[in-house]
């Protein structure tokens, strides 16, 4: 193999195939097969490409650690279920996420084609991964892509001491005409665990609001925080106790009951999710759909700004320009995971890609 990049301090920059074939090359060592390992770097590759590095090629070294530990399962025996042609239920086995949900994404663009509009349930994943990337795909085929998923709790609940409920995530995907979609792409709580652990890296005080103690006592001490607190109180928390019963209760793998009961086995890291495609042609013209979908987002843009606002942005539209960007002159990854990965890439013999400061 040829010797590894030393990175340097702060960032590198790597083309994006070169990065989404070294991922994936790297998920195939860890166990995943082929086809597996290049759908589940992709997922990572266009969150990173959209600037959100939490979800990118960060997530492979631990991915390696979940397959390594048999959290999540490298050869799974994905099955589907299904009782009406608009309705699945996909058992995945413990499949990694991104293995699930583009199977999941697929399987709804199918049966929304044939009637109008589908669902399908997923049971018994782990991790999801960015969920914009499945209902970014749905829109890509000209449907609209929803999705909801839930996880093990760790964010508070309103009025409950400790974590209760998961910063379950919520995604919407619509497309458009000329314009880039629209995606929404959201948790239910204030703030990422990934950005307390950054502050309290840096010792950055966090947001009134944003993250609790063991307890559940709001503080801004990025030391003390070990938890988030839900998006706008009792609404965040309820929206996630609502994905926790549409995903998890509706395919019959409550994961809430379960983490909250005196059986060790509830605490088993696990994940589940719902993802719906509409087809715009089920309702009317799909052509003037996407039209209308233009001028909706053409309006929003032509809006007055707000005072030292730098222009009117629609869900979805910087990252997409983010991506547009990156995809040109590479994608940023830390240092700290750049070194991360080339370590495992000389544990299995892969040779690096080149790479820019």
């Amino acid at each position: 193999m040829t010797d590894t990049p030393t990175p340097k301090p702060g960032k590198v920059l790597v083309p994006a195939d070169e990065l989404r074939g070294f991922a994936a090359a790297l998920l195939e060592k860890g166990g995943l097969r082929p086809e597996h390992a290049r759908t589940t770097a992709d997922v990572f590759v266009w969150a990173a490409l959209r600037g959100v590095d939490s979800h990118g090629t960060a997530r492979v070294p631990a991915y390696l650690e979940l397959l390594a530990k048999g959290v999540a399962n490298a050869r799974p025996e994905i099955t589907v279920e299904s009782s009406t042609p608009a309705v699945a239920v996909l058992d995945a086995d413990r499949a990694p996420g991104p293995v699930a949900l583009t199977a999941a994404a697929e399987e709804a663009v199918t049966r929304a084609r044939a009637s109008g509009v589908a669902a399908v349930g997923v049971r018994r994943t782990v991790h999801t991964g960015a969920i914009g990337y499945y209902v970014s795909k749905i829109a890509e085929q000209g449907l609209i892509g929803i999705a909801f998923v839930a996880g093990m709790p760790n964010m508070g609940y309103s009025g409950v001491k400790g974590a209760a409920v998961a910063t379950s995530p919520l995604a919407v995907a619509v497309p458009a005409k000329s314009h880039a979609p629209l995606l929404l792409d959201m948790a239910t709580a204030t703030i990422a665990l990934g950005k307390i652990r950054q502050a309290r890296a840096s010792g950055t005080p966090l947001p009134e609001g944003a993250a609790a103690t063991e307890d559940g006592t709001p503080t801004t001490d990025p030391d003390r925080a070990v938890m988030p607190l839900p998006l706008g109180g009792a609404k965040g928390s309820g929206m996630s106790l609502a994905f926790e019963l549409l995903t998890s209760v509706l395919v019959g793998a409550p994961i809430f009951a379960a983490f909250h009961s005196d059986d060790p086995a509830g605490r088993k890291h696990r994940q589940n999710a719902l993802l719906i495609a509409i087809d715009p042609a089920a309702f009317g013209d799909p052509a003037a759909f996407t039209a209308a979908v233009d001028a909706t987002l053409t309006t929003l843009k032509a809006l007055t700004p707000a005072d030292g606002a730098q222009g009117v942005l629609y869900p979805g539209e910087r990252s997409a320009s983010v991506a547009e960007r990156r995809a040109g002159e590479g994608v940023p990854v830390a240092a700290k995971v750049w070194r991360e990965l080339t370590e495992s890439a000389g544990r299995f013999g892969i040779s690096p890609p080149q790479v820019s400061a």
